[in-house]
């Protein structure tokens, strides 16, 4: 196993490693008809996470199918795949490229990269956490994570909604992308 120390860390060695999809969650969370919140997430996504010798020079690349996004509910999930939202014919890819880590206290991280929703590119800030490395029964390396960023959904181009004859609207322009991650040595 390729574990080593770095500030009080015990990290992977540098190398590559990809997103187990099995043990990964890309979900988000928006607020419904100003009272609740509607949870979803992507059921298929590929993700490339490069750990450098300095663990700050490490890189994200992922791309998420935009017609996996499930709500549970398969009319929402059909509108969100629609024009009205995703546009998932014409914009079959939701991406996120890391430029930069700007800051680390332990093992909380602040990730600045570009997210790439419906052919609109916006920096975005990923909190993320470091949730430890080891070894599966299969001796495989891995490490674990959890990531999390608040988008203004408006700003990507997913401007639809419908006012309330109670006051508000149906759906919240911030959406909260969380993302419970596991990632397997590649190379």
């Amino acid at each position: 196993m390729s574990i080593r120390e770095w500030e009080g860390l015990k990290i992977p060695a540098a190398g590559e490693f990809a997103l187990d999809k099995a043990h990964t969650r890309v979900g988000f969370v928006v607020k419904h008809m100003m009272v609740s919140k509607v949870r979803g997430h992507f059921g298929d996504f590929d993700g490339k996470i490069v750990i450098g010798e300095n663990p700050l020079d490490s890189s994200v690349e992922a791309v998420i199918k935009a017609d996996t996004i499930s709500t549970g509910v398969a009319d929402r999930d059909g509108h969100l795949r629609s024009d009205d939202f995703l546009g998932a014919d014409k914009f079959p890819e939701v991406t996120f490229r890391s430029k930069r880590v700007v800051k680390h206290s332990g093992d909380e991280f602040v990730l600045v990269g570009d997210l790439t929703i419906r052919d609109v590119t916006k920096e975005v800030e990923l909190k993320v956490e470091f949730g430890g490395a080891g070894t599966n029964p299969w001796g495989q390396e891995l490490f674990g994570f959890s990531a999390e960023t608040e988008i203004d959904r408006e700003a990507f181009g997913l401007t639809w909604n419908q006012a309330l004859e109670t006051g508000g609207v149906l759906v919240a322009r911030k959406v909260k992308i969380e993302i419970e991650g596991e990632a397997v040595r590649q190379a």
